[in-house]
């Protein structure tokens, strides 16, 4: 026979989870555009005009593949400036504030927009692309690609 109270605890646990969780996401939302202004600041004050990151994922691993830094149309060195981002921890109020580098901040933020956008790129068969990052329009496009393995059946009876 099933406890009553043992039902309500667990709805109480999973309520209280939820809670955290929904908290947790609210924030890394309310984070993420000051973390991308903070990005794309350093990037044009050292006259970054694009950024391609491109990323490959299959069999449960996925990872960037390629970081190509532009000015204009030449490829330039990723800067070296540091900024400080802020990240949502789990059950804090408040954000971690952190110190990183520039090209730290990138790999963050596509991992991130990966997830938010496409969990499980990495898994399968996978998914690979490019994010471009155009600093005059301070924009982030995904172009995305998944993979998966199709079949077909045809049975003919004569």
């Amino acid at each position: 026979m099933t406890n009553p109270s043992d039902s309500s605890a667990t709805d109480s646990c999973q309520s209280d989870w939820e809670a955290k969780r929904a908290a947790q996401e609210q924030l890394h939302a309310e984070l993420q555009p000051l973390n991308k202004a903070a990005l794309f600041d350093a990037l044009a004050v050292a006259r970054v005009t694009h950024v391609v990151v491109s990323f490959d994922g299959y069999g449960d691993s996925g990872q960037i593949e390629n970081v190509e830094v532009k000015a204009g149309e030449t490829v330039v060195v990723m800067p070296e400036a540091m900024i400080e981002v802020a990240e949502a921890v789990w059950d804090q109020p408040a954000p971690n504030r952190t110190t990183i580098s520039v090209a730290d901040e990138i790999d963050r933020l596509v991992y991130d927009l990966l997830t938010d956008t496409h969990c499980g790129w990495e898994n399968n068969d996978g998914a690979y692309g490019d994010f471009t990052f155009d600093v005059a329009e301070r924009t982030i496009t995904l172009d995305y690609n998944e993979r998966y393995t199709a079949s077909e059946n045809y049975t003919h009876t004569f």
